[in-house]
């Protein structure tokens, strides 16, 4: 007999599973006495690591643009929580550490969330947008990540002027399902988070140049015909090299995605097909 979780059970067993996690996490947190990065610097750090933009506002197949609207908002509250924090060595960044729980009171609007594996919408929704950014900038660092919920089980929208691989998204949920990351170098980073009328900024900054230059790409993408419907393969990899003798230090595979296309397929170029 399947398992019943007790968040299956209805709404009210839905917020006691969620208070138990939440619960559970922050007596973890306690237990293992996490070193949290906390402290900000008006001063940025000289050296830019990473910068990557994202646009805010996307077509992203059906889903009401009012939403997108919302998340705007979102980004905006959240974006000053993150903006200009160090991260020093034997600190932990963690997201919902320095963002808190979304609510109403604090002005967060309902906005787009992926719930039971298709698209719905709750309030703070697009906070996944951030950490995406944020962990695209990480994967070019020697930053550990060392908390990561993959979102590559599928393939919800059709690519609307993808610029980074397919499956190097996250999924957060507060604050038990978190983007973690740890200093396990001698330097110091920063974060820098900002939000304008068309894109969420980001950029990753250090206090001295780093030995490796990191490239993230894609290797063997391409989509599949199966018995419940078309499939996305690719698989992402990261590059590292040494900046003063060229040499590649590594070059190892981060994920390898088989997932599941819930748009029309025949949004997909048909050559892509195998």
């Amino acid at each position: 007999m399947q398992r019943i979780h007790l968040y299956q059970l209805g709404p009210r067993a839905y917020q006691l599973s969620r208070k138990k996690e939440i619960f559970k996490r922050n007596f973890q947190d306690r237990l293992h006495h996490t070193q949290f990065a906390e402290t900000y610097s008006d001063s940025l750090l000289p050296h830019v690591i990473n910068r990557h933009n994202s646009l805010i506002r996307r077509k992203l197949g059906d889903v009401d643009q009012q939403l997108q609207e919302n998340k705007a908002v979102n980004l905006a509250l959240a974006a000053p929580k993150l903006n200009k924090i160090l991260i020093r060595p034997n600190e932990t960044f963690s997201f919902w550490h320095l963002v808190g729980e979304c609510t109403t009171e604090k002005g967060y609007q309902e906005g787009l969330t992926i719930s039971g594996n298709h698209p719905s919408s709750g309030i703070g929704g697009g906070m996944c947008q951030m950490t995406n950014l944020i962990h695209w900038m990480i994967l070019h660092s020697s930053l550990t990540i060392t908390e990561h919920h993959h979102h590559g089980r599928l393939d919800l929208f059709p690519d609307f002027g993808r610029q980074v691989p397919f499956g190097t998204g996250t999924s957060i949920v507060y604050n038990y399902l978190d983007y973690r990351v740890t200093n396990n170098t001698l330097d110091t980073f920063q974060l820098i988070i900002t939000t304008d009328d068309r894109y969420l900024r980001g950029e990753l900054r250090a206090d001295h140049p780093q030995p490796l230059k990191f490239h993230v790409y894609e290797q063997d993408s391409w989509f599949s015909w199966e018995a419940d419907g078309a499939y996305r393969h690719n698989i992402v990899r990261l590059k590292a090299i040494n900046k003063d003798s060229g040499l590649v230090a590594f070059d190892r595979e981060l994920i390898t995605n088989h997932a599941k296309v819930m748009y029309d397929p025949q949004l997909i170029d048909p050559t892509l097909f195998r």
